[in-house]
């Protein structure tokens, strides 16, 4: 028994020490006093500066979520643009602590690029962009088409499934980032651009005259986007999902930017446990007791965040679909906070 103990001792041992090695990104960031947040070069609603260089959007306010847990301040954070080709380099390379950029998790990005997705914060699909007065209302009528797309995305493989699928031709025309893709697009070298649908419709406001183009009814893929850490080091990974978890369960709490300070003041367990007056979820993750407090007055919950940015609040007029809550009827759902 006095073995077994013993075995049984050295194995916790090991497993803390090996834990405390690999927790060093939440150490760095604090001793910096500085979040890095790899975002996009500009995709409204989603990460875009101003004309101050003022950053907003929904990626953008994950990161902010996660400063304002760490230091209960949503400005320390340095936004770093990158295109879809050097995202993923810039966060194995140490760059950034976080990718947070419209990037869909994929099996093989899972496991092959050394990055765990920290969950999803937008249920996304790709679709096609057209000229109103091509007069196209399918997609399947889109045979012998030549294609606008982004290369270093999934869009590219999407296109070439669905055309091999539905026995059509086309042509794709590659480019580097999406603004050359959609200045292509917009100049007539070719009929359609392809993305993820939210960024067709944020896309879409950079040119000339919006109205004069639509995105087809088709979702032709599936696009979970969320934020991304390295491998190695899982209280990272655990305080950037649980960043974006507590602006989710905010929202289904009623838990709102105006009421937390309110609500705080709750005597239902379940609230104690959100705000700390009962237990120390916020220590188990490195942070404050008043985690969850900090990031909602910061950001918002999830709702508020969505509606603010691509929602009924913002120039895009994105319907929620499927990013409604699970009791709303969506498939928005993240894991208690107890």
């Amino acid at each position: 028994m006095k073995r077994v103990s013993l075995i049984a001792a050295a194995a916790v041992a090991a497993c803390v020490t090996a834990q405390t090695a690999g927790a060093q990104t939440l150490k760095t960031v604090k001793d910096r006093g500085m979040l890095s947040c790899g975002v996009s070069q500009g995709l409204p609603g989603f990460s875009a500066p101003d004309d101050k260089g003022n950053w907003t959007g929904l990626d953008v306010d994950v990161c902010r979520g996660i400063a304002a847990a760490i230091f209960d301040d949503p400005s320390k954070v340095k936004f770093v643009p990158l295109s879809a080709k050097d995202r993923f380099t810039a966060l194995q390379s140490g760059e950034i602590d976080v990718l947070s950029r419209n990037t869909t998790w994929t099996l093989s990005r899972d496991t092959s690029l050394g990055v765990n997705f920290a969950g999803v914060s937008y249920y996304d699909g790709q679709g096609f962009l057209v000229k109103k007065a091509l007069k196209v209302n399918s997609a399947l009528e889109l045979n012998s088409a030549s294609i606008c797309v982004q290369t270093g995305t999934t869009n590219e493989q999407n296109v070439a499934d669905y055309f091999k699928g539905n026995n059509m031709k086309y042509e794709v025309i590659a480019f580097a980032n999406a603004d050359e893709a959609i200045k292509a697009y917009e100049s007539g070298r070719c009929d359609v651009f392809t993305s993820d649908v939210s960024q067709l419709y944020a896309q879409r406001l950079k040119l000339t005259t919006p109205a004069d183009h639509v995105v087809l009814p088709e979702v032709i893929s599936k696009e979970p986007l969320g934020p991304l850490v390295r491998h190695g080091d899982d209280q990272w990974f655990d305080v950037v999902k649980w960043t974006l978890f507590a602006m989710i369960n905010a929202e289904e709490l009623g838990v709102t930017q105006s009421n937390v300070a309110e609500m705080a003041k709750s005597d239902k367990p379940e609230l104690k446990r959100v705000f700390g007056t009962d237990g120390n979820l916020g220590e188990q993750l490195g942070l404050t007791k008043d985690w969850v407090a900090r990031i909602v007055k910061a950001t918002g919950n999830y709702g508020e965040s969505f509606e603010r940015n691509v929602g009924a609040g913002s120039k895009l007029e994105i319907a929620r679909g499927l990013n409604k809550l699970w009791n709303k009827g969506g498939i928005m759902y993240a894991p208690p906070i107890r």
